[in-house]
């Protein structure tokens, strides 16, 4: 079994910062793998391995505290590292082992990789999705009041902990499993290639869709909302003529109104496709929506 050591590297200049840096054995085989933390000698401690604050030097106490913790990621990734390479059988020299470690540190932070997945979702034109990845990222990271993790770190206990926390924050079952829901599919996603573990942390919480009272609005409010007399031109008029074509056409969407060209009309028959699932749907053409069209027309 491989083992890591963290190692204290001073300058070759008096009074500048030394560098800290993983040694790494396995079979006797020694390596060093640099980081990028930068302390003076009299911060660190030698017969403890680890960080130590100087009293002369209390505005670098912060950072000292932020340079352990993410050297405590960093041996957890090694350890993780190890671990898999164990489970596969298979011998690994030092240099294996360095090799997997760097392939998995480039982008095995949560914020790192799911920005990289709604990156590439915009690429492909999948811009609502992305904004949901971004949205249940942003909630994930104010539960960690900012603080960063691995996906290594992301655990049963780490999920089931987030799951409380969305409870206390009176968030709706549907809301909290829309925000699991997709957490796990990045999750899974990293299992794939290869940057964690798989160790099913979304086992124990709700992933489920909770049944929600209708919300349909009665048919005769639609009515009122259509015979309601508005100035014409105006900008609510407007907003209600573009409702009630959604209505008439089954609850398009505005961006999929948007996109609409004369061409999508033949032979009495309304085809487009959703911009968010790519779904090609067909409506009948009323004339209840004709007249809309001709009044969007007159006011351009």
């Amino acid at each position: 079994m491989a083992s890591v050591k963290v190692k204290f590297r001073p300058s070759t200049i008096e009074g500048k910062t030394g560098a800290l840096y993983f040694q790494v054995i396995h079979r006797r085989i020694v390596r060093s793998q640099k980081t990028k933390y930068k302390i003076y000698p009299d911060e660190w401690n030698a017969r403890t391995a680890r960080i130590t604050p100087s009293p002369s030097r209390p505005d670098r106490h912060s950072i000292l505290s932020r340079y352990r913790h993410e050297i405590k990621q960093d041996l957890f990734r090694l350890s993780e590292c190890i671990a898999n390479l164990t489970r596969k059988g298979l011998p690994y020299s030092t240099d294996d082992l360095l090799r997997f470690y760097r392939k998995r540190s480039e982008n095995d932070t949560l914020t790192g990789f799911m920005t990289s997945l709604i990156c590439h979702l915009k690429e492909q034109g999948r811009i609502r999705t992305g904004e949901t990845y971004q949205c249940a990222l942003n909630s994930f990271m104010r539960f960690r009041n900012g603080e960063e993790i691995i996906l290594d770190e992301m655990n049963q206990e780490t999920i089931e902990a987030y799951e409380a926390y969305l409870k206390k924050e009176r968030l709706s079952l549907n809301t909290i499993s829309f925000y699991m829901r997709i957490l796990r599919a990045v999750y899974n996603r990293a299992v794939e290639k290869e940057l964690t573990t798989q160790r099913f942390p979304f086992r124990h919480v709700y992933t489920g869709i909770e049944k929600t009272i209708k919300r349909a609005i009665p048919q005769p409010i639609i009515r009122q909302i259509k015979d309601k007399e508005l100035l014409a031109g105006s900008s609510v008029d407007y907003a209600r003529d573009m409702f009630l074509f959604s209505f008439y056409t089954r609850g398009m969407s505005f961006v999929d109104m948007a996109y609409l060209k004369k061409k999508d009309l033949h032979n009495g028959i309304l085809t487009y496709r959703r911009k968010k699932t790519g779904q090609q749907l067909s409506i009948k053409w009323e004339q209840c929506m004709q007249e809309i069209i001709n009044v969007v027309l007159n006011d351009l």
